[in-house]
């Protein structure tokens, strides 16, 4: 859902209130919520944690496997050959996305490994770390661990052959995509981070995680398309790689329990639901 979605669904909800006026900066109500109990928090897997230094600061993104297979494999096997470090974020849009990951700093280049396939949707069973949030004319909005995501109801998977429905990620604010040429196979070594929700890529590109920590530090990024003098990826690592006493330890609250259905009668949809998350050493 565009930003300018959003308003108008907004205004209507507004407008159906008596006498409600909608200021220019009018937000959906949300009441304060609960502080997460100790039960509602999820410890992230080191192995699916990717630790992206920056000279604006560090963002912890939780890889997610279960949606995109072939993309978290190969920023690991990247990460993990150092690839990215010293790399620039090239293209740095306001309000969209921040993207990175090429060695000739202009977009066109990659790895020496082949191309990857597009994964944009992906099939879900009952097997999947799925949390529903919201249903509606046989579509669902849910979460897979801490990304978003939309697809079939998961009613129609006894009438399928693979007993699965089909799911694909959502452009969400923090969601981590990977980047591709007019090739939809072309993925390589460019990913890029949203800075803002934008539903037009649905189903286009790949996700393949979730910023959880420093957001703040993808909107911070200097802007350009290309960016003059941009900022860097100054190391990348697989948290668990890293020395114990180094390895960041990231909570976040666990998108199958209560505080999060909570948190989603108050939003929009899913993307709304913000996810808090937390550094614990």
């Amino acid at each position: 859902m565009t930003s300018v979605k959003r308003l108008v669904l907004l205004a209507l909800a507004c407008a159906a209130l008596p006498g409600a006026v909608l200021a220019a900066d009018a937000k959906p109500f949300k009441p304060k919520l609960d502080p997460p109990a100790a039960a509602d928090w999820r410890t992230v897997d080191p192995e699916n944690l990717l630790v992206i230094d920056t000279t604006k600061g560090r963002v912890l993104v939780e890889m997610v496997p279960e949606i995109a297979p072939l993309a978290v494999g190969r920023i690991k096997e990247l990460a993990r050959q150092h690839f990215y470090d010293g790399l620039t974020f090239h293209r740095v849009l306001e309000g969209f996305m921040a993207q990175g990951g090429d060695p000739k700093g202009d977009g066109s280049g990659g790895s020496t490994l082949p191309d990857i396939k597009g994964e944009f949707t992906f099939r879900r069973d009952p097997a999947t770390p799925y949390a529903m949030i919201s249903s509606k004319a046989g579509q669902e909005d849910g979460f897979i661990k801490s990304v978003a995501v939309r697809g079939q109801s998961s009613e129609l998977a006894v009438m399928t052959a693979d007993g699965k429905v089909t799911s694909w990620g959502l452009f969400c604010t923090g969601t981590a995509g990977m980047a591709r040429s007019q090739d939809p196979d072309s993925g390589n070594s460019q990913f890029f981070l949203m800075r803002d929700y934008n539903d037009t890529l649905e189903k286009n590109y790949t996700v393949w995680g979730r910023v959880l920590v420093g957001e703040d530090v993808v909107k911070a990024l200097k802007n350009g398309e290309p960016v003059i003098d941009p900022d860097k990826m100054t190391s990348v690592r697989v948290a668990a790689d890293l020395p114990a006493a180094q390895q960041p330890k990231v909570q976040v609250v666990d998108t199958k329990g209560a505080w999060v259905k909570n948190a989603a009668k108050y939003a929009l949809d899913v993307c709304d639901v913000e996810l808090p998350a937390r550094v614990v050493n």
